[in-house]
Order: structure tokens, then sequence, then C-alpha cells
């Protein structure tokens, strides 16, 4: 069945007080989703963010990120009152994330929340704790144990507790009990807001697709709880990290700095903390798109400690196995295989066995440094087709930057006569493909350039702090999107 939808990340929305949130304007974007005729709301992973704001690079798996808790449903309940929120400084721009400024406000405006809340005694918080105990208990104890040490990685801090000896637990946990119950309030007013954010879209017959990065941060309770899971030696320190080898858009690579997993283990286990941690996908999502799914048929390995990622080597990764185990476990779930960059053929060999669509990124077909599997009249059914992505440039800010050689194809290929038109007969192009899934990013919508780009990769520094303003998006652009997706058997 044919089906649109738009990619905007929560932390894009034009909510108060300087980042997206759970908030009535969320609510909104879904009204709006809804009278666009669109399925789909695809966002960026949603859990808390450390260095570099990525959210790729979270601090928990399972954990969600404070920051989009709506602050506003906290004065309705009196444990906040819009004068404190206002007096904090979150930033003074509407367009852009100052993540500094929400990390130095954010945290005490709701701590004053859970002091007043009398959260100890209700029993709905009581019964979250229960059910999610498995995960939360130890990201509230990495949380607390880390704040008692500067911020500092575990890996940093006293080895008894780094090594999670049983008397340092005791111990931690007595002594920091209440700012352990503090981010498990956080974690229940995030769920509590979430899902009813979540069951709102559904109503209105909106699906969520939610993004699952392959890797979890070397910095983060995941790690430090379960180390038996990664390739750590008997100090903790890694032996080898994750990234990409040099290709034609990075001389040196990309160097992400994961921990590799130690699959033969996973194995031996029947996969359970990867089927454990898809299964709680599936609660905070209707449809899981799974980053880098090439690391699932082979993985690169850059030695720990190395600048660049040029001198790491290929492993073999779990391939069909963990995807069978899934489906044994928990059933056929909607995936997304991002299965983008060189593609072997076993990768390519594992995407099908498996069944999962995969991604086709319309600017790729236009890049003559790339394969040219991306144009449209090469695309199958079973496929999900972008512009672009959180990774991409917007369309208008690629066009602008493109050669002339690659922006004449994309013109002759497209149909190009004004430039005006561009970013919608690139949307055009994707709603007309075969493609059975079409997501655009609302950048592409409402034909912004480079200023409203997400992300650029292997930088730090200006990513993922684009936001929408108030009013850019109306009723004449919701019966336009609606018109075009209708046209295209997409409604």
């Amino acid at each position: 069945m044919r089906k649109g939808g738009i990619l905007l990340p929560v932390s894009s929305i034009p909510s108060k007080y300087g980042i997206g949130t759970f908030s009535k304007q969320a609510y909104e974007f879904v009204d709006f989703l809804e009278s666009a005729g669109q399925s789909f709301w695809q966002i960026l992973p949603l859990g808390p963010t450390g260095y570099g704001d990525s959210p790729y690079q979270s601090f928990s798996t399972f954990a969600g990120n404070p920051y989009y808790i709506d602050l506003e449903a906290l004065t309705k309940k009196g444990w906040l009152t819009e004068e404190e929120c206002s007096a904090c400084d979150f930033g003074d721009s509407g367009k852009y994330v100052d993540y500094e400024k929400i990390y130095l406000s954010r945290f005490r405006i709701l701590k004053m929340a859970y002091e007043r809340s009398g959260i100890q005694g209700d029993e709905e918080f009581l019964k979250f704790k229960e059910d999610n105990a498995v995960w939360l208990d130890d990201y509230a104890l990495y949380m607390a144990v880390k704040n008692s040490f500067g911020g500092v990685s575990w890996v940093e801090w006293d080895e008894d507790i780094k090594l999670r000896r049983p008397e340092a637990i005791k111990r931690y946990k007595e002594k920091y009990a209440s700012e352990i119950e503090f981010y498990q309030f956080q974690q229940y007013l995030f769920a509590a807001q979430w899902f009813a954010l979540k069951a709102y879209a559904n109503k209105k017959k909106i699906s969520i697709i939610g993004d699952i990065p392959i890797y979890v941060a070397f910095d983060s309770a995941d790690t430090w709880a379960a180390p038996e899971l990664f390739q750590l030696d008997e100090k903790c320190t890694p032996v080898g990290v994750a990234g990409c080898p040099p290709d034609s858009f990075s001389a040196t690579g990309q160097l992400w700095g994961n921990p590799l997993y130690k699959w033969e283990y996973h194995e031996e286990t029947g996969y359970e903390w990867w089927i454990r941690r898809i299964s709680y996908c599936y609660r905070l999502y209707d449809v899981v798109r799974i980053d880098h799914f090439r690391g699932f048929d082979e993985y690169y390995s850059i030695p720990y400690g190395d600048d660049t990622a040029e001198f790491g080597h290929w492993e073999k990764g779990p391939g069909y196995h963990i995807f069978k185990a899934m489906k044994e476990k928990i059933g056929k779930k909607p995936v997304i295989a991002e299965d983008l960059g060189f593609l072997t053929p076993t990768v390519i060999k594992l995407v099908k066995k498996t069944g999962y669509p995969g991604m086709k990124i319309l600017q790729f077909a236009f890049d003559s440094r790339e394969e040219s599997d991306y144009l449209p009249h090469n695309y199958s059914k079973n496929s999900v087709v972008y512009t672009g992505t959180h990774d991409n440039d917007t369309t208008m800010g690629w066009y602008d930057s493109f050669n002339k050689k690659d922006k004449a194809f994309a013109k002759r290929y497209l149909g190009i006569t004004v430039k005006k038109d561009i970013h919608w007969e690139f949307i055009r192009a994707a709603l007309a493909s075969v493609a059975d899934t079409a997501i655009i990013p609302i950048q592409d919508y409402l034909g912004l350039g480079s200023e409203a780009r997400i992300n650029t990769p292997s930088t730090l520094g200006n990513n993922w702090k684009w936001r929408l303003e108030e009013g850019q998006l109306d009723e004449n652009l919701a019966k336009r999107i609606r018109k075009m997706t209708k046209l295209y058997g997409r409604l």
C-alpha cells in the first residue's frame, strides 16, 4: 500500500522554552500531518543526549530525553509556575536550540517540579518503576553517579563503582537515593507524555517511525551495566570502536567511537539483549528504522585510540541469525533497513532475506560520486524513498552547492525549468516513484536552504539545532501536500 510521511525531529517542533517538546505544538503538528494526508511521522532517536548533542550518542538506549518533557503540563499540575519557567534562560532564538543553556536550565527546573510533586507514593509512578526496572534502575543510578563525578565518563570513576562491585553499588544507591529517584521521575514524565502524544497520532491514523542506532554510546548506562555485551578488555577499555572507512565524501573516514558488540556472546544468549531492546522500541514506535544496517553483515573495526578511521578493518557480523531470532520471539514487525553507502553483495543478500524495505535517497541519484541506483526508475516497490535525510543538506541547499555537471543532469531528469520549483520537483519524483513509502523532510516542503540542515556528519558544533518557527506550517501548505499526495496514490 502506497503511503507518505514527513520527517521532523521532536527537537525541531516550535515549542516554548528553547527546544521542541511533547507540547500542544506537537499535537498541532500531528493535526497538520492529518490535514496533509500523511500516514507517517518520522522522528530521530528519543534518547538523552550528551557531548555533541547527537541523538545517536545517548546515555541510554532505553531512556527518553528529559529535554522533551513539556513544562507547560507541569505548570498545570501546580508543580511549576509560568513565571519560574519564563525566568529560566533557555536561549533567545526561535530558529535554533542552544543546548548549553537548555542543559543548564532544564534539570534545575525539573528538579523543582520533582521536589514539589510528592511523587514518592504515587501508584502510577511506583508501577512505572517496577515495570521498567530492567533498564531504569541502571540508568538512574548511572546518571546519579556520573553527576557525583562531575559528569566524566564511567571509565574515569573510582574502580569499585566503575566495575560495579556489589558493595559500591549498595553504597551509591543509599547515598544518592534522592538523585536516583529524580532521574526515575524524569523518565516517568517522559513516558507519560510521549505515549499520550503517540496515542493521539495513532488515533488520527498517523504511525510513528522511530530510529534505532545500531550502536550504543561508550559513555552510557548500557555499556557500564553490561560490559560483557561489548568488545572491552579486563579494564573495560574498548578493543576496537565503530566507524566507516574513507570514501569519496571523507578522506579519513568517519570515527564514531562506539564500542563494538561481542557478537558471539549475543548469539550464546539467543540475542536476549537485542530482543529486549527491539521489543521496547515497538512500545515507543510503530515502525523502526535500524540505522547502519550494513553493520549486521560486516562491521568496521577501528583500533581504539586512533584519531581517524583510516586503519580499520572489516569483521563478520551476526548476519540473518539475529533477525531470525527476533522474528521468532516478537513476530514480524515493520522495519526500515538503513542500507545506504557502499553495499557489498552479502549486504544486499541480507536485506533481501529479511524482507525489510531499504532506503533510497533522491539527492544521491544525481551525485556522480555515487552509483545511481538511487534514480527513481531503478526503485523497487519494497523501498522507502526520501529526498534527503537528517544527514543530508536540504534539497535547496544541496542544489545551490552542487557542481554544474550534476546539477544539469538533475534538471534534465526532473524537467526543472524554474529554480523556485526545484524542491517541489524533487518531492514530485519521490512521491511518483514506485516505492511503497515516501518520506519528505519538512524543510523540503518549505523550500528551506542550508540554514535548516539538521546534521553534517563528522562535524561538531552546529548540528541537531534547527527548529521550525511558529506559523511556518499553514493550511495552504497542508492543502498542497495533500493534493500531491493524493495525485500519486499515497493518500
